[in-house]
């Protein structure tokens, strides 16, 4: 690619809300919409709607924990590439402070959802033996811990880069490391021991040391599509054509194809080694997924996450076509969804697949209302960190 790219003007380049006014309204009437139905789910069918809910809570927690992660990784190891595209994943990390409100009727239908809260002490004596981590007030300020860490974290990445915006000070790069390095094992933490309370914690029989890593290599893979994804979008819009290149696109196939064999090396090693000691805490997992219509829905995780985009994202053609990898992002963006409907519906339908309306309209309900304050969001900075000390050498960017 030649060094004589186009260098953008100070000023940046600014999102025009009012272009989309038509989609935000719709987004808007189907965040209002589905919002209401979920309450009215919520009282009628509280059971199926509070696993639903979480299925589709987790889901878009996992992609903005994944944005936030790939912010943190941006500064800590002081990279140039992603300077064009650091600027939507601030944007999307951000929502985890929405996705907050989000997490109340996980704690309000927490008796639903998680068996051992309806268990007296003594009466198990598995349950007993975790009883100081596995009780509700501890349970509850985790819940709120999570958010203030990994939100606040996401809130002082951004302002400190819209802050570098306005004057172009290279002190604020140096203390957007500073706090790349104090939230890299604070997203490690959170996002682990998030995964073991809302979903480890479906069955507390249950357990696996290496779920944590498992949970991140989804979020880090389906975040990076999410990514092309958005950059697609505002190509396609008439955004950033000038700055983010395929060269660009190049990179960010390469991660998706990294985390595609991650994801798959940390499952099967689980897998692997739970049923190679064949311990029957650890196995029940298992053997419900792979139990009647579980089954296929299972081997089509297997396949769809891993084989096809593997074989896929091999090709550096694919990766320099943003349309094509587009199509593959969107692929792993529904992988994802069906990874985590994998996690948690079985521990409501045992014997079996049982869809339900509420499986499909929380996650429509929460997306919708996450896209429409996206684009609440995307207008109030500049589409990329305009004065960036990296900037020239992003825009140069050649693999």
């Amino acid at each position: 690619m030649s060094e004589r790219a186009e260098i953008p003007t100070p000023e940046g380049e600014f999102f025009e809300s009012t272009r989309f006014a038509g989609l935000s309204l719709l987004l808007g009437l189907g965040a209002i919409v589905g919002l209401v139905l979920c309450l009215i789910g919520g009282i009628m069918s509280p059971l199926q709607f509070s696993y639903s809910w979480l299925f589709g809570f987790i889901y878009f927690f996992t992609l903005c924990c994944g944005c936030l992660f790939w912010t943190i990784v941006h500064h800590a190891t002081d990279a140039e590439w992603s300077v064009v595209v650091r600027r939507q994943l601030e944007n999307i990390a951000l929502l985890l402070l929405a996705l907050a409100i989000f997490a109340i009727p996980i704690l309000l239908l927490r008796h639903q959802l998680f068996e051992w809260m309806n268990i007296p002490p003594g009466r198990d004596s598995a349950l007993d033996s975790k009883r100081q981590y596995l009780n509700w007030p501890f349970f509850a300020f985790r819940a709120l811990l999570y958010f203030v860490l990994l939100g606040g974290v996401a809130l002082l990445l951004r302002r400190l880069s819209v802050a570098q915006d306005r004057d172009g000070n290279p002190g604020y790069t140096i203390w957007m490391r500073k706090v790349a390095f104090a939230g890299l094992p604070i997203f490690g933490l959170a996002l682990t021991f998030s995964a073991f309370d809302w979903l480890m914690g479906l069955n507390y029989r249950w357990f696996s040391t290496m779920w944590g890593p498992y949970i991140f290599a989804g979020a880090a893979g389906s975040s990076m599509s999410l990514l092309v994804l958005v950059i697609t979008a505002l190509r396609s819009a008439g955004y950033l054509r000038g700055v983010v290149t395929l060269e660009h696109y190049h990179i960010m196939g390469k991660w998706m194809f990294a985390f595609c064999v991650f994801w798959a090396y940390i499952g099967f090693s689980q897998y692997m080694l739970q049923w190679y000691a064949n311990i029957p805490e650890e196995t029940q997992y298992y053997i419900v997924r792979n139990t009647e219509s579980w089954w296929p829905l299972s081997l089509l995780l297997v396949f769809g996450r891993f084989f096809g985009p593997f074989a896929i994202l091999l090709l550096q053609s694919i990766k320099k076509e943003p349309h094509r990898l587009a199509m593959i992002a969107g692929w792993i963006l529904l992988m994802q969804a069906l990874d985590m409907y994998l996690i948690v519906l079985p521990s409501l339908h045992g014997t079996g697949v049982r869809l339900s309306i509420w499986d499909l309209l929380c996650p429509i309900a929460i997306g919708c209302s996450l896209a429409f304050i996206y684009l609440r969001l995307v207008g109030r900075t500049s589409l990329f960190p305009v004065r960036d000390p990296r900037l020239i050498e992003s825009l140069r960017l050649t693999n």
